[in-house]
């Protein structure tokens, strides 16, 4: 209902009033109008498109535009005439709104401060003011009547004596805080030996240099705090002077001696120790040295077996790569390289017989000729079919064909780096391959695809000094081990999805389940890190089983096994279970040290394998040999 309207004057000004009455504005807030005028209709707001720059131009240029205001009522701008202005300045100084009021007038004196002889008033005192009052008599007796009937309590005198209760009075006496329980007796004295008597056995009197040597002493480190004297009976003692000190002593040790109960919670250690399987449990897993490789002459720093765990192939130092056969130890091939080989990894695809290695600053790729004749015969044929691209595209490797002498040795390809390389190893499909070179730009990385012969450096900048990579076994997935962490690149949206932080100094090695999800990290700190990718990017565990740097760590591809090799001469073997059930955590139990190799200028076990399909692992040493253990 609207309002009742009073009449206004007839101004232009004054027919639209707003008769919407005292009602909060904002709920016109989204209409075109802002309320109604006297004949119902109506009122629109103002058409307001001013932006802010508008608004300045007005204030710089429109000279009323200090004393214009909204009407909140109607939305128009109303301009102050000079007598609002007036009242405005006004009444923020505190100054009355009216200009014709005088605060100060003079105070008219009603009863003057002088005395009068006569009283203003002198009618005579009521009769009331004589008489008892009825209406208090009535409240009285009210009140008398509450107070026998016992609703009404009399105040109670205040009792002014202090009270005092048993702090403890109401204890549970079986609390395990109990005051009994924690009751702490005063220490007791030392009670008074021979040496305190009056007349001491002569073997306690102390000799002359004794004295000497007691009074030169600290008094902390005196075996007793006075000299043992003899008298001839209890008359002649005189009064012992430490008296007093030794009572304050005494009060001392009462004071300051420590309340403080120690716990003691009675744990078996036994059941502090985490309860592991028994190693017998988790057969099959290598015990015993079975075969020893001989053959190098300096130390073996990389192994790789084929495919079908035929053949076993070796890079040492003394510049030579041989091919053994793994059930007897014969070695079947050495391939002179000239050079140290750094790397070498066999094509995982069962149906093509390559080894790369990698010697100096090129990465060599072999066909040893070993096994099937049909299989590495196919290798040659599919390598020899390769056409070269009408036009010569720029890669940061140069790929050459091998001459007719290393043909005869089996070499195919060589693929020649600007720098040294440190690492090779393959995709799980055998057409892609990568490679590692020691440097510090961002061509530390390179990939290479077989069968096109062409190469790409995958990473625009360097994150830091690469130790060695590895290809996801399923996924499209490409490992990146730097000093620190582990970076987990997706080579299909060409990004980074996982940053591993490895709490170690200095990462080694890396080697990746067959499951894709679990991936371990050898360091030279002695540390092996273990990473669950779908849990953390911290480690699920870190070992810390060896003495000495690792040098490699190994997964098994069908059994749960993994293996480190280290500086201290020994191979690790540990039962590593991986769950199909996403919420049990992966089972990590070492099974058994391997030792064999002698530790040569402070290096041990440089490489360890695991066979395909055998539950053995071999590996090569700082003393020229491989070891196979079954």
């Amino acid at each position: 209902p609207l309002p009742p309207l009073t009449p206004l004057p007839s101004s232009p000004l004054q027919d639209i009033r707003n008769t919407v009455g005292n009602i909060p504005m904002e709920w016109y807030q989204d209409f075109p109008h802002i309320g109604y005028n006297l004949d119902g209709k109506k009122i629109y707001k103002p058409i307001r498109n001013k932006d802010e720059l508008d608004m300045f131009l007005e204030k710089m240029e429109n000279p009323d535009y200090w004393r214009t205001v909204q009407d909140k009522m109607t939305g128009a701008d109303i301009k102050l005439t000079d007598e609002q202005v007036d009242l405005v300045h006004r009444l923020q100084k505190g100054q009355f709104g009216d200009v014709h009021f005088n605060p100060y007038e003079p105070a008219i004196d009603f009863f003057t401060h002088e005395v009068m002889i006569h009283p203003v008033t002198n009618r005579p005192a009521d009769k009331r003011s004589f008489i008892p009052s009825l209406i208090e008599k009535e409240k009285v007796s009210k009140l008398v009547h509450a107070i026998k009937m016992g609703w009404i309590k009399p105040r109670k005198p205040k009792d002014d004596t202090p009270t005092y209760y048993d702090l403890w009075a109401h204890e549970d006496p079986n609390s395990i805080l109990g005051r009994h329980k924690m009751h702490v007796p005063a220490p007791k004295m030392k009670l008074p030996g021979h040496e305190e008597s009056y007349n001491p056995p002569p073997e306690y009197l102390l000799s002359e240099e004794e004295k000497l040597a007691w009074e030169q002493q600290e008094p902390v480190e005196r075996k007793l705090n006075f000299v043992p004297q003899q008298f001839q009976c209890l008359r002649a003692v005189p009064a012992y002077p430490r008296f007093i000190h030794e009572r304050f002593e005494r009060c001392l040790d009462l004071y300051l001696c420590p309340r403080q109960r120690k716990m003691r919670v009675n744990v078996d250690p036994e059941d502090l120790i985490p309860k592991l399987p028994k190693p017998r449990d988790l057969q099959p897993f290598p015990t015993t040295q079975a075969l020893i490789y001989c053959g190098h002459t300096s130390l073996v720093r990389c192994l790789s077996v084929s495919p079908s765990g035929q053949w076993l192939v070796s890079g040492s130092d003394d510049g030579t790569v041989r091919f053994w056969e793994v059930s007897t130890a014969r070695c079947m091939k050495t391939l002179p390289v000239g050079g140290v080989v750094k790397s070498i990894a066999w094509n995982p695809n069962p149906t093509i017989c390559l080894v790369a290695l990698a010697v100096d600053q090129v990465v060599l790729l072999v066909n040893p000729g070993l096994g099937d004749k049909l299989l590495y015969g196919a290798t040659d044929q599919l390598l020899e079919s390769f056409v070269a691209p009408e036009e010569e595209r720029v890669q940061p490797v140069r790929w050459m064909t091998a001459t007719a002498e290393e043909h005869g040795r089996g070499i195919r390809l060589h693929i020649q780096h600007s720098k040294p390389v440190k690492q090779v190893t393959w995709h799980g499909k055998g057409d892609y391959l990568a490679s590692v070179v020691a440097d510090h730009s961002n061509m530390q990385v390179l990939i290479h695809q077989t069968s096109k012969r062409w190469s790409q450096n995958p990473f625009r900048k360097s994150k830091g000094l690469v130790q060695c990579v590895l290809f996801h076994p399923i996924r499209p997935y490409f490992f990146v081990a730097t000093q620190r962490y582990v970076r987990v690149y997706n080579l299909l949206k060409q990004e980074l999805t996982k940053k591993l932080m490895t709490n170690c100094k200095w990462v080694s090695s890396m080697a990746i389940h067959p499951g894709g999800d679990n991936i371990i990290c050898g360091s030279y700190d002695s540390k092996l890190a273990w990473f669950d990718l779908d849990l953390s990017t911290r480690p699920y565990q870190l070992l810390r089983h060896h003495k000495k740097a690792l040098r490699a760590v190994a997964f098994h591809r069908h059994y749960p096994l993994f293996a480190s090799g280290s500086d201290d001469g020994t191979v690790i073997v540990c039962h590593g279970m991986v769950y199909n059930d996403l919420l049990q955590n992966p089972l990590l139990v070492p099974v058994k040290v391997l030792k064999g190799h002698v530790t040569t200028l402070d290096l041990g076990v440089l490489d360890v394998l695991f066979h395909p399909t055998q539950p053995w692992v071999f590996s090569s040493g700082a003393d020229g040999t491989i070891r196979l253990y079954t």
